[in-house]
């Protein structure tokens, strides 16, 4: 059996700040975005909260209007400003419970040979058990594949699940199988917690599965945080993405104590393997990556995100030791992913994939082949 993981960076419709040229441009708009949702949770406004408030509204361009290109202020009950027609924006909300409201991001519709592209990628990747990233929802997930997919000549899916998420982004964690593997129970952690408050910002979520041969197989699908544009150095993304190594560890480890000897975790977690955020995970458990398999096969470059560097190995397939066992390689799928007509080694990609845009995603897929 063949299982993997791939972020297919939304399916249909994708955050409109991300579609630019370079994701880089929109570094600033989804900092501030992120920030100033995490400022208008909390229960008091101060006047430095406020001036920052406003200061980062300026930046999204949003203080003399609810609407601006990439983003839009959504006000379902009281207010958070006064907008004076001569004179300074005011900050009027005293806190969390004098209004109701957030910063969403604008979103359109995704290029369509980018989503041919998506689907030829699942076609030829062939998984039986395929973790997906940044999926819409499950109804998008399901037409997808049904409509999507046969269009490209791939086989659909019978079973297609996914749980809403922490992410009011539309970017969930869900599962694409095909019905020799039977789908028994899901458990979703999206309501974890530790001493600092919820675990994920997505989900870690819990699939069990039968084999053909009647064995139970666990999967946990995760999309740690990201990294880029929380904080300078990314101190509380790290921070963040370590709370939730320490949590799926534990996951794991429970599942192992209950008599579970096949099990994989997989997803976009987000940071290099060498990482210190990951290393309850990596290194604290017996979890083995497929990437260590004699047999894997990374192709001209090491990494899973955009260029193919080594840093950028942020997609994992680990597999419990019985699991690992029964591998018998492995690879990275990059033929979906762009690179321009000056990379060097580079990967080869769909001939149809002429530009950026029309990318299937910027994560490769990677898959492990199991004798099960």
């Amino acid at each position: 059996m063949r299982i993997a993981s791939f972020n297919v960076e939304n399916l249909f419709a994708r955050a409109k700040v991300l579609n630019q040229e370079s994701w880089t441009a929109g570094k600033p708009v989804l900092a501030a975005q992120a920030e100033l949702n995490a400022l208008l949770e909390e229960p008091v406004y101060t006047d430095a909260m406020k001036a920052r408030i406003l200061a980062l509204l300026e930046i999204l361009g949003l203080q003399r209007s609810d609407d601006s290109e990439f983003v839009r202020l959504r006000k379902i009950r009281g207010q958070l400003l006064r907008r004076p027609r001569s004179g300074p924006v005011q900050v009027v909300a005293t806190g969390r419970a004098s209004w109701i409201g957030w910063i969403e991001l604008k979103t359109e519709e995704v290029d369509e040979l980018a989503m041919q592209h998506t689907a030829m990628v699942m076609r030829d990747v062939n998984a039986d058990l395929l973790g997906v990233v940044e999926a819409d929802n499950r109804p998008l997930l399901k037409l997808f594949s049904e409509a999507l997919l046969t269009k490209v000549g791939g086989k659909p899916y019978e079973q297609v699940m996914l749980i809403d998420g922490n992410d009011d982004r539309g970017i969930d964690v869900g599962v694409l199988a095909r019905a020799d593997y039977p789908l028994e129970a899901i458990r979703s952690h999206v309501f974890d917690t530790d001493a600092e408050g919820v675990v994920f910002s997505r989900d870690c979520c819990e699939y069990q599965f039968t084999t053909p041969g009647g064995q139970s197989l666990v999967v946990l699908v995760n999309h740690f945080k990201s990294k880029g544009y929380s904080t300078p150095g990314d101190q509380l993304g790290r921070k963040r993405r370590g709370r939730q190594a320490v949590r799926v560890a534990e996951i794991y480890d429970g599942l192992r104590a209950a008599g579970n000897d096949l099990i994989a975790v997989l997803g976009d977690f987000n940071d290099d393997p060498v990482s210190t955020a990951l290393e309850p995970l990596i290194d604290g458990t017996d979890l083995r990556d497929i990437s260590t398999h004699p047999a894997f096969d990374f192709g001209p470059r090491k990494g899973t995100f955009g260029s193919g560097n080594e840093k950028d190995k942020i997609d994992y397939l680990l597999l419990s030791p019985a699991l690992f066992a029964r591998a018998s390689g492995g690879a990275i799928f990059r033929q979906g992913v762009w690179h321009g007509p000056r990379t060097k080694n580079p990967w080869p990609i769909y001939q149809t994939l002429t530009a950026d845009v029309h990318a299937a995603s910027d994560h490769a897929a990677i898959y492990a082949d199991l004798d099960l």
